[in-house]
């Protein structure tokens, strides 16, 4: 197929550009740096504020995965990378006569009153739904794997012997390679559907089995410590201060880290034809533990 890729250069997006290079498609993918040195990918310079570029991106695809979108912002930053965005590729979409558009949402969208990231997120499902294009809106849980910066933090603390986990609760997690698959199947597929994948443990992961499996994942054992809501929320600001527009714990994420279930819901689970998980998700820590400590970063 000829797919066309939003998003291609961040984390998710690099692991779904891969797995397309490993299936043979032909590749289009939108970026604002200089184009990649990859072969069999046709780079289109420009932005989701670019219309021209996302005309461009999108003539002869057969299918469009939406992959990009803010996770750290304001309320008007939100608005304009996941909604107006969305919205942007969606009409580019439809200029084109796409087929197919796989829109990568998030877990979050679940409880928009939560954050203004999850309400962002919501937002751009509706605007998904009712553009009128054959669609797969894909919610993925806490994506982790080799090459994910938001995920250094938990493993670096595993690492010093004390996690410092939101108030108990559960959570999904998905590998990023199987998520590229997942989002590839879909690109494939016919019809509206909505998904909610994750790793295929029933129930999810409580936060202390997490910070138990990162600790095998870095070979030690860690403590895990369970910090009311309002610690979170102090961290958060913290984090801000000291990290500024480094900071990977801001005040919208610590809203909804702190509620109890980001569990995958069993009953919006891809059906086994379409997908199903294929990595471990401890042989899959072990992995992403040993790049963080190949690149130094443990």
């Amino acid at each position: 197929m000829k797919i066309a890729v939003t998003g291609g250069t961040g984390f998710v997006g690099s692991r779904l550009l891969a797995a397309l290079q490993a299936g043979g498609h032909a590749i289009k993918a939108l970026t604002r740096r200089g184009p990649g040195s990859e072969k069999g990918i046709e780079w289109v310079q420009g932005s989701l504020e670019n219309h021209a570029a996302l005309d461009r991106l999108a003539e002869g695809a057969e299918a469009l995965i939406h992959v990009a979108g803010v996770l750290k912002s304001d309320a008007a930053g939100f608005e304009a990378g996941n909604v107006h965005g969305t919205a942007a590729v969606l009409a580019a979409a439809r200029n084109a006569n796409v087929p197919r558009f796989v829109h990568v949402s998030s877990l979050a969208a679940r409880e928009p009153q939560l954050s203004r990231y999850g309400a962002s997120k919501a937002r751009s499902e509706a605007l998904v739904r009712e553009s009128g294009i054959d669609s797969a809106i894909v919610r993925p849980p806490a994506v982790y794997g080799p090459g994910d910066r938001e995920t250094l933090d938990l493993f670096r603390m595993a690492k010093r012997g004390l996690i410092l986990l939101p108030p108990a609760g559960r959570l999904s997690l998905i590998h990023a390679d199987d998520l590229a698959r997942l989002l590839i199947a879909l690109a494939k597929a016919n019809g509206q559907a909505l998904s909610e994948p994750d790793d295929g443990k029933p129930g999810g992961w409580t936060h202390r089995e997490l910070a138990a499996a990162l600790g095998e994942a870095v070979g030690r054992k860690a403590l895990a410590l369970p910090m009311p809501g309002t610690a979170v929320r102090l961290g958060a600001l913290l984090d801000g201060l000291i990290r500024r527009d480094r900071a990977r714990l801001t005040p919208d994420r610590a809203a909804y880290f702190c509620h109890p279930d980001w569990v995958s819901d069993p009953a919006l689970a891809p059906p086994a034809s379409v997908w199903t998980p294929s990595i471990d998700t401890r042989q899959g820590l072990r992995a992403t533990a040993e790049w963080y400590s190949a690149n130094r970063l443990l």
